[in-house]
């Protein structure tokens, strides 16, 4: 299958050329990139983790990362929002699947965090499928060990700083409380973005304020506009190691159905790209894509979603790398980049 590959002049193993072998043939591995184990090494990779023992209500998130490596066939080599192209800038790999166990949520967490801390032993990168939201917390704790406490985006319709469920401390709507007690995350860097819908009460929020998090909800990208969001984002994460999890709740169900636990008024897919997008050249780590269950998605509307929301992740991951490799600063002023199309 080698001969069957895009290879940049670099040397890095890019996907099936689909052009002599066609999308919906062979196996699904992320974006028809290759597996870890065919080139040895990975600049990025991209790892599922098919757990969702942590859910609250609507399982089938175990099923969430074939799901997406399934709709991802369609992705292509150049990324124009971001003038990049990933694969060749960088290796990217599919790092196949994490097995954890579904019957032991703590011995689950310390298999993830294990895997990623593997993973990114030789400086890689890692973005992650789930899998419900619970494995973000060992992904905090394996990037902490790396990076020390690091800032949080954290995409979502839910706070997900709850404290326990039925008493237990460790599910889908608690790791950043575990992660905050922890001391794993930059409370001066926090944010939720695109939460909506009821809570339980008044002291959700006053709890969340308590462990530093700033909100921008859903309704706030409506009104305030995605340019505005995100100059408030860059603002509040500056040049810290930054981590992004993304619960692809965060869209609205119209854009998002296949996921365990919906709410209406939610964000755009155009919308939550276009966010990602303009965190480019801040200081991302890591990344993780969560809660996409097939079971309740119809024409792979959500698994379309993830895809392109993970690629542009990889995207991002694979700018900040070739930064450091061939030392040029690729961080962008968004003032100055506006005021140029606008002149233009």
């Amino acid at each position: 299958m080698t001969e069957t590959r895009i290879t940049a002049a670099n040397g890095n193993v890019g996907p099936i050329d689909s052009s002599r072998v066609p999308r919906y043939s062979g196996p699904a591995t992320f974006a028809r990139l290759p597996r870890l184990d065919e080139v040895g090494k990975a600049d990025v990779a991209v790892v599922g983790v098919p757990f969702d023992t942590g859910v609250s209500f609507r399982p089938g998130a175990r099923f969430g990362p074939n799901h997406v490596r399934e709709a991802s066939r369609l992705l292509r080599p150049y990324n124009p929002a971001l003038d990049v192209s990933p694969f060749e800038n960088v290796q990217v790999a599919d790092a196949g699947d994490i097995a954890v166990n579904p019957f032991n949520i703590e011995e689950a967490l310390d298999t993830v965090k294990a895997a990623a801390l593997d993973l990114t032993s030789d400086g890689g990168k890692l973005v992650t499928i789930g899998g419900d939201h619970t494995i973000a917390l060992p992904l905090l704790r394996a990037a902490a060990e790396r990076h020390g406490p690091v800032a949080l985006l954290h995409f979502d319709a839910h706070l997900d700083t709850w404290d326990t469920y039925f008493g237990a401390e460790y599910t889908h709507g608690t790791p950043f409380r575990r992660a905050f007690e922890e001391g794993i995350i930059d409370t001066e860097a926090l944010c939720h973005v695109g939460t909506r819908g009821p809570l339980y009460g008044v002291k959700d929020l006053e709890d969340d304020r308590r462990f530093g998090f700033g909100i921008v909800t859903s309704s706030d990208i409506f009104r305030l506009g995605v340019d505005e969001v995100v100059d408030k984002l860059r603002e509040r994460i500056g040049d810290r190691p930054l981590y992004i999890s993304v619960d692809i709740d965060v869209l609205d169900p119209a854009h998002a159905p296949g996921t365990g636990t919906p709410e209406a008024g939610g964000m755009t897919s155009r919308e939550l790209l276009e966010i990602l997008r303009g965190l480019r050249g801040l200081n991302l780590i890591g990344a993780d894509v969560v809660e996409v269950s097939p079971a309740y998605d119809h024409a792979d509307i959500t698994g379309v979603a993830a895809s392109h929301v993970t690629y542009d992740l990889v995207s991002l991951l694979a700018l900040g790398a070739s930064v450091s490799q061939d030392g040029n600063d690729d961080r962008v002023d968004l003032a100055s980049v506006r005021q140029q199309e606008e002149i233009g």
